[in-house]
C-alpha cells in the first residue's frame, strides 16, 4: 500500500510535531502541510516531511505505478528543498514506524490527510489510539478530494446519491473553498541535525527490486512539476476545454485525447481542488458543455465515486456490498490470463490491454470496452478480477473510482442497462477504421489489411501467409464467440436481475410484516 508520512520533530530533547503527508505528494494546496511548518516555526521545533515505503511495496504495486510513484518523490524532495526542507524517506511498516518516530521525537502534535480506503481507515486507527495514548493531539484534513463527502452524505440524511445527478445537486450546496500556497521559506532553525544526511535519501527502482531494463519506455513522469506542468498546457487550450465532450474522444488515438491528469490527480500531484477552480476560471463568461460529459464533469464522477465508496461498506467488494447486485459469475483462469495479458483474439481488446500494461494509461471509453468484454459482454468473469489486473497496471489506480467504475461496467451497480454491450470489432472502428492505434500495440498484425485488422480469423489463409501472422500460430484465435456469447450472457444478467428483485421483494414483505 503506497504511505507517505511527512513529520515535524525534534531532537531527543524537544518536543516535535508530526503531518502524515499520505497521498498529496505535492507542495501546492496542502493545508496539512502548511499547518505542519506553521507548528514548527511557531515553537521552533525540527521539520522532517518523512514517507514510508512498505518494504513488500513490489508486490504491491506494479512497477509502471511504482516507478511514477518514485519520480514523484524525488520531485517532491526537489519541492521541498526550494522551502529549505527535504523529504526523509523511512522503509518499515508505518504501523512499526510511527510509535517509534512518536518516541524518539517526543511528538505533540499529529497532522494528516482523511482518506477513505478501508485499509487506511484501520491503519489510521491504529496509529490515532497509539497516539491518543502518548498524549498526542491529531488533526486530520480533507484534501484529496473537492468536496468533503462525509458533509455530502450528510446532506442525504447518510444515505450514498445513487444517480450522478443526485450527486451533483447535493454536492451544489457545498462551498469549495480557496486553494493555499505554500511559498515561504522554512527558518534554519527547523532543519534537524540530519538534514543532508543520504540516509534518508529517495530510493531509485533498482533499491526496490526493480531491473530498470526490463521496462517499457516511460510515457508519463511522476510530480507535482510535471503535472502542474500539464495542468497549465491543457487550461490554456480554452476553446479545447470549453468544447471537450468525453463521448466524442478518441479511445484507439495514438496520442491521449485526454488530459491524462489522472495519474497526477490519484498521486496527490495536482490537488483536485486546484483542477476545479482552473476549470472554473476558464469556463467563466464562455459557453462550454455540461457535466457529465464536460471536463468538469470527469473531475465531478472521481467526487460522485469517493462519496459513494466513503459511505458504502465492502464497496470494492460483491458480497457484503449493499449497491451491488448479486451476479454468479463464473471462473476461467485461461480466459483471465489471456484478457490481462491482451491475447483473447480479439485485436481491439488485445491492443488496449497491451497499451495498459505498457504505459499504465488508457482512455477512459477503452477501460469500458475491455471492462464490459471481461464481465458481461464476453468473458462472463467477475468484476473483482479485473479490479485486481487494473489496480497492478494503472498508474492512475485509485480505490474508490477503481471500484466504482467496474461495477459501472459490470452493471453491478449506478448502471443498469447491461444488454447495451461494447462490440469489440464495431466500438473501435468508429475512430479508427485503419487499424493504426491495433498495428502499434499488436504489431503481430501489422501488415494486415484494412478489411481485417479487427477480424484476422476473416482472412483467407494466403492473406495471413502475406501478412507474415497466421492465427492460432502468430496471433491467438479467439477465446469465444462474441456474436454467440454475448446473447447467452445477456440471458443471464436478466435471470440474476429477475433473481435480485424477487429477494428483495421478498426482504421488504419480511420487514412490512415485522413492523404490523
Amino acid at each position: 500500500m503506497l504511505r507517505s508520512i511527512q513529520i515535524m520533530a525534534g531532537t531527543a530533547t524537544l518536543p516535535s510535531v508530526i503531518h502524515w503527508f499520505r497521498l498529496d505528494l505535492r507542495v501546492h494546496d496542502n493545508l496539512a502541510l502548511r499547518n505542519a511548518i506553521n507548528e514548527a516555526e511557531n515553537r521552533k521545533y525540527y521539520l522532517r516531511p518523512i514517507y514510508i515505503i512498505d518494504p513488500d511495496i513490489k508486490d504491491k504495486v506494479g512497477v509502471n505505478r511504482l516507478q511514477f510513484l518514485v519520480q514523484s518523490l524525488q520531485d517532491l524532495d526537489a519541492n521541498l528543498k526550494k522551502l529549505n526542507t527535504r523529504l526523509y524517506v523511512i522503509k518499515g511498516k508505518a504501523e512499526e514506524k510511527l510509535p517509534e518516530l512518536f518516541d524518539k521525537w517526543q511528538v505533540k502534535n499529529f497532522t494528516l490527510q482523511l482518506d477513505i480506503d478501508p485499509e487506511l481507515v484501520r491503519q489510521d486507527e491504529i496509529i490515532e489510539e497509539i497516539a491518543e495514548k502518548k498524549n498526542i493531539f491529531v488533526v486530520k484534513r480533507v484534501q484529496h478530494t473537492v468536496y468533503d463527502c462525509n458533509s455530502v452524505l450528510k446532506k442525504n440524511n447518510g444515505s450514498v446519491p445513487m444517480t450522478y445527478q443526485k450527486f451533483l445537486s447535493l454536492a451544489s450546496e457545498q462551498p469549495v473553498k480557496a486553494c493555499i500556497e505554500i511559498n515561504k521559506q522554512i527558518s534554519d532553525t527547523c532543519r534537524p541535525s540530519e538534514h543532508d544526511s543520504q540516509e534518508y535519501d529517495v530510493p531509485n527502482l533498482s533499491d526496490l527490486g526493480i531491473d530498470e531494463s526490463t521496462l517499457f519506455p516511460c510515457k508519463y513522469v511522476g510530480g507535482e512539476t510535471e503535472g502542474l506542468k500539464r495542468l497549465d498546457m491543457y487550461m490554456a487550450r480554452k476553446e479545447w476545454v470549453c468544447k471537450f465532450e468525453k463521448p466524442n474522444s478518441f479511445p484507439n488515438s495514438l496520442e491521449p485525447s485526454t488530459t491524462v491528469l489522472s495519474p497526477y490527480i490519484s498521486h496527490g500531484c495536482v490537488s483536485a481542488k486546484l483542477f476545479y477552480h482552473k476549470l472554473k476560471e476558464v469556463e467563466n463568461g464562455r459557453r462550454h458543455t455540461e457535466p457529465p460529459v464536460s471536463l468538469m464533469g470527469q473531475l465531478m464522477w472521481r467526487e460522485f465515486y469517493y462519496t459513494a465508496g466513503t459511505g458504502t461498506e465492502n464497496f470494492d467488494k460483491m458480497v457484503g456490498n449493499p449497491l451491488c447486485i448479486q451476479i454468479p459469475w463464473g471462473k476461467n483462469e485461461a480466459h483471465l490470463k489471456a484478457w490481462a495479458e491482451g491475447r483473447t483474439g480479439f485485436p481491439f481488446v488485445d491492443a488496449i490491454m497491451r497499451q495498459l500494461k505498457q504505459e499504465g494509461w488508457i482512455h477512459h471509453l477503452a477501460r469500458h470496452m475491455v471492462a464490459c468484454f471481461l464481465t458481461r459482454g464476453d468473458l462472463w468473469i467477475s468484476w473483482e478480477e479485473g479490479a485486481k489486473v487494473f489496480e497492478d497496471y494503472l498508474l492512475d489506480y485509485d480505490w474508490s473510482l477503481n471500484a466504482g467504475n467496474w461495477m459501472w461496467l459490470s452493471a453491478s451497480a449506478f448502471f443498469y442497462k447491461y444488454f447495451r454491450v461494447y462490440s469489440p470489432v464495431a466500438f473501435g472502428k468508429k475512430t479508427d477504421k485503419e487499424g493504426v492505434y491495433i498495428k502499434k500495440y499488436v504489431p503481430e498484425l501489422a501488415k494486415y489489411p484494412e478489411a481485417f485488422i479487427y477480424e484476422p480469423w476473416k482472412a483467407p489463409k494466403e492473406v495471413q501467409r502475406r501478412a507474415g501472422c497466421v492465427v492460432g500460430e502468430g496471433y491467438p484465435k479467439r477465446i469465444v464467440e462474441h456474436d454467440k456469447i454475448h446473447k447467452d450472457n445477456m440471458a443471464k444478467m436478466n435471470a440474476a436481475y429477475k433473481a435480485n428483485k424477487e429477494k428483495k421483494e421478498k426482504k421488504s414483505l419480511k420487514r412490512k410484516r415485522t413492523d404490523d
